[in-house]
């Protein structure tokens, strides 16, 4: 910020300069005109440069400025730009909880040498006849070959290159500007097809070709311009572990960074921003369709408030197996056969993937299929000893691509005869390769959306319990053996092998109230609800069930549900009828089988049901689920809950079942005990609303799907336990909330003041004097965009209220998506529910701490890394973390303390559920392997439907 601050003011400056230059020249010209007619009498001298003797037209002088006017100055942009919020800083240390010895994944760093600089340049790489190099891959091969041949030239620097345009050294290089000559002999075909091969790669070279090839083989020059851009003192590492963050020290971290990246993709590894997979198959696991879950290591440099660490962890990525093109294909699809694929899907799924042919053992980059079978897809090429013609060049002649392969490379097709070719050429000079010739080369990520039954298998497959993943990182340490590179031994950097030790505390459960009065202490992070009743429940008089085919007993479910929920104190009448689908139906589209239902329901329904109870067919994915619950809330208007049983579910099924089915009509499973008492200080004194607020993304590669923005609220204060959403689409990967403020007019359309109004009408008419808002999903960057632009907006809604309005704002982000991990020592188990760490490891100077409220029951406990951006309530460290670790108690769908607090899983909730209610066109495929890219600009964002009045302030998402 300082650094762009000093460079607007610089550009300001400038610009003054010019015109008070310009203002001069013409005060100059003004008075030489002044003294030369006086002298001359005629204006015979002043001719224009041309000599044509026109007279350069002047403008008048200046008006003189009377001595008692004060001239208003134009204010600048830097002046009337307001001051930007910044993240508060720590203001102390949270003390209530019984302190416990961790360890985590964080390995000391010392720097030895902090008065060095790294030097920055810019690479640029051509070829040798000027084009610019634009194939990925190939820099790190030309790079190396430019620090190998001229060594000496390069006074011995090492080089820290990320792969495409920036370079770093320890210390400056000898020219500020270098040029550079090499010849790469080994350069991959997969990076330089260019459509001129034979279909296999190993034609004997036509006339043309010959003249190509007479330098040696695949070999291929390359001009690299290096050019300093910038110098970064070590020193900022030391400023920054004091809190002094500045970009230079955002950018000393980023060239440690970069080192690590080289030094794995010197070892073979594919690289994922910090996570770097080995090509080792002890490390990956098959999850379905020809996709391996590939396991790998995540590395990164963090300032913290015990210093430099490098923080590293356990990670997995997809990868496509490696092995026959049709394999892949057909798992992929899950068919029968090749002949069963459905190959215009398969095409854009391969596109973009390397390959390896055979017999040439040449690689190449998938760009298409053929539109034909290699019976009947043709070629042109020049046979040997093809006749000449008149230009002495040889004639050629139209081929398919099976005869070519068994006339010219005597290979008989087993099974791609009739199935289309695999394209390495250009779109124009196409080059063909029959599929059985084709082999997937390893390491190649999938980004592609993984389906239910490949997510659990991912889940399953890749959870480690704490000792397990402590010792796979030692190893990995040890493996990954930095201390031996180079450049980071130049600049005196050092990695300690020991795990970093931290004190944390375990922070006490809250009590929570049941129904007749019941109160309990969680143990463990859990309770339940044997021999107790929900707190607030709720009383169901008409309701009915449909039944989608669903293969169980519905009477005996119906009698189960109503002898549970009047255990938990929930009066269940008999429903009014089991609506059964006809079996004309079952194959229809979702959308005809729910209107089908819905007709049924209404002929014979005297009046629209209080709640629908809805039996899928299917456990997992079921596609009935999205239309079925948009024609209720959109259309009716009914609460709906939605089964997939067992044939026969157990008491603790439907215990859960009704768990949502109470919050959804208005009741309440448990609460704090807190609520409703002067005894919870931070929201009883004031009233006070939480907001929950999350943008949930469509699949990799879905670049035409619209975001979903969420934001709950808390309603009814001072209760903390009720909540209700506003939901809108926004454009495609969009990470701000877009609706918060949506001026019509004179109206306000957005999500914050229907949240705002539904407080005050909710909460005895009265207007929230604190808001305390949850983020989740941004990262560390986006932070000053949270801080004031969304804050902004939240703030011009309630001004939009009332403008002498001036509430109280605590603002939090919730980031679960991180590598920091902790472990007790000497035991196999996770941290305890309720632990809380605030230091050492910790941000040097914001206000940051990270809280496992839940019990990690498998694999290790993934803490939440909270984030305090803004604080104007000034809680205390304590208040806040309690405060905290209580919203983690009150998810009403289940009977366990969760790892986040209950607002931000409601927001996803809310976000995912109105996402089904969108029949979306499934475009995963379109786009390349590596994922999709759209081009920017304005994009028409189909809106969601509005929920029905009657359902919108409920928890319809629980």
């Amino acid at each position: 910020r300082k650094g762009k601050r000093k460079r607007v003011s610089e550009t300001n400056l400038s610009s003054r300069l010019r015109v008070s230059r310009s203002f001069h020249r013409y005060t100059q010209r003004y008075d030489d005109f002044r003294n030369m007619d006086a002298t001359t009498g005629n204006g015979a001298e002043l001719e224009s440069a041309n000599g044509s003797g026109v007279s350069d037209a002047l403008p008048p002088p200046p008006p003189v400025i009377p001595p008692n006017v004060e001239p208003v100055k134009v204010l600048t942009e830097v002046a009337v730009k307001k001051n930007l919020r910044v993240p508060m800083a720590r203001p102390g240390f949270g003390s209530k909880g019984q302190k416990i010895q961790l360890l985590t994944n964080h390995f000391g760093v010392k720097v030895a040498n902090l008065q060095g600089f790294f030097y920055h340049y810019s690479v640029a790489l051509f070829y040798d006849d000027g084009r610019p190099v634009e194939q990925k891959g190939v820099g790190r091969k030309v790079l190396d070959k430019v620090h190998e041949t001229y060594h000496s030239d390069l006074d011995g620097k090492q080089f820290a290159y990320d792969g495409e345009k920036t370079l770093f050294t320890f210390g400056a290089l000898p020219s500020n500007k270098m040029d550079f000559s090499v010849v790469l002999e080994e350069v991959s075909s997969a990076s330089r097809t260019n459509g001129n091969a034979s279909p296999n790669g190993n034609e004997e070279p036509s006339d043309g070709d010959r003249k190509r090839l007479r330098r040696p083989n695949r070999s291929k020059s390359f001009r690299v311009e290096i050019s300093y851009a910038a110098k970064i003192p070590l020193q900022a590492l030391a400023n920054a572990m004091r809190g002094q963050e500045s970009e230079n020290s955002q950018e000393a971290i980023r060239v440690l960074d970069i080192i690590l990246r080289q030094h794995a993709a010197r070892q073979g590894c594919l690289l994922v921003r910090q996570s770097f997979f080995h090509n080792d198959p002890s490390n990956c696991e098959p999850v379905g369709g020809n996709i391996l879950g590939c396991r790998g290591f995540h590395s990164s440099f963090r300032t913290t408030q015990g210093g430099m660490s490098l923080n590293m962890d356990v990670t997995t990525t997809m990868i496509i197996k490696p092995g026959p093109l049709v394999d892949f294909v057909i798992a992929n699809q899950g068919a029968k056969d090749p002949f069963t694929v459905d190959w215009s899907k398969a095409k854009r799924t391969l596109k973009n993937l390397r390959i390896k042919v055979s017999p040439s053992n040449q690689e190449y980059r998938i760009t298409g299929m053929s539109d034909k079978p290699c019976r009947e897809q043709t070629f042109e090429y020049r046979p040997r000893n093809a006749p000449k013609n008149e230009n002495g060049e040889s004639e050629t002649v139209e081929i398919t691509v099976y005869d070519y392969f068994l006339k010219e490379r005597n290979l008989e097709l087993q099974y791609s005869a009739d199935l289309p070719c695999v394209n390495v050429g250009r779109p124009k000079r196409p080059t063909y390769i029959p599929l059985e010739h084709c082999t997937l080369i390893p390491l190649q990520r999938y980004t592609k959306a993984l389906n239910t039954f490949q997510r659990s298998a991912l889940v399953e497959k890749s959870r480690q319990k704490p000792q397990e993943r402590m010792n796979v990182l030692s190893k990995a340490l040890k493996v990954s053996n930095y201390d031996a590179e180079p450049l980071l031994r130049s600049c005196g950097i050092s990695i300690s092998s020991n795990f970093t030790q931290v004190e944390g505390r375990v922070l006490p459960a809250p009590k929570l109230k049941m129904g007749r009065g019941d109160e309990l202490f969680p143990r463990n992070g859990r309770w339940n609800f044997n021999n107790k009743q929900f707190v607030e429940p709720t009383k169901i008089d008409k309701w009915a069930v449909a039944n989608f085919s669903a293969r169980c007993n519905v009477r005996q479910l119906v009698d189960d549900l109503i002898r549970i929920g009047g255990m938990k104190g929930i009066e269940i009448a008999a429903p009014f009828d089991v609506f059964e689908e006809g079996h004309q139906f079952r194959r229809a589209p979702p959308m005809i089988r729910v209107e089908k239902m819905f007709e049924e329901i209404q002929s014979k329904l005297p009046g629209a049901p209080q709640f629908l109870l809805c039996l899928l067919p299917e456990r997992k994915n079921c596609d009935i689920y999205g239309p079925w619950k948009k024609k209720n809330l959109t259309e009716y208007g009914i609460v709906t809950q939605c089964m997939a049983p067992v044939r026969q579910p157990n008491d603790q099924y439907l215990t859960n079942c009704l768990l949502k089915i109470n919050a959804k009509l208005g009741g309440l499973n448990s609460m704090l005990s807190v609520e409703r008492t002067p005894a919870f200080t931070v929201i009883s004194k004031v009233p006070t609303i939480i907001l929950g607020m999350d943008v949930s993304h469509g699949s990799p590669g879905q670049s035409d799907v619209p975001s979903i923005a969420a934001v709950v609220s808390s309603r009814q204060w001072p209760l903390v336990s009720k909540y209700r959403a506003s939901v809108r689409t926004q454009p495609s990967k969009a990470e701000m909330i877009e609706s918060l403020v949506k001026k019509n007019g004179t109206e306000d359309d957005g999500i914050i003041k229907e949240l705002l109004v539904d407080f005050y009408t909710s909460s005895g008419k009265r207007k929230p004097e604190h808001i305390i808002i949850f983020r989740d999903g941004v990262s560390e960057s986006q932070f000053n965009q949270v801080l004031n632009i969304e804050l902004d907006q939240i703030i011009e809604a309630c001004k939009l209220l009332d403008e002498n309005w001036n509430p109280k704002f605590l603002l939090l982000v919730a980031q679960k998506n991180h590598h920091t991990k902790f472990f007790q020592p000497n035991s196999p188990d996770n941290v305890p529910p309720g632990t809380i760490i605030d230091n050492k490891i910790c941000h040097p100077k914001n206000n940051d701490f990270y809280l496992c409220a839940h019990a990690g029951m498998i694999g290790t406990t993934r803490p939440t890394h909270y984030h305090v951006l803004y604080d104007e309530i000034h809680f205390s460290p304590d208040e806040l973390q309690e405060l905290v670790h209580s919203l983690s108690y009150v998810y009403q769908r289940s009977t366990t303390a969760i790892s986040v607090v209950a607002p931000i899983c409601y927001a996803h909730l809310a976000a995912a559920q109105l996402g089904t209610f969108m029949k979306f066109e499934d475009q995963s495929e379109t786009s390349s392997s590596h994922g999709g890219v759209t081009a920017p600009g304005p994009v028409s964002v189909a809106q969601l439907p509005k929920l029905k009045d009657n359902v919108a302030n409920s928890m319809f998402f629980c």
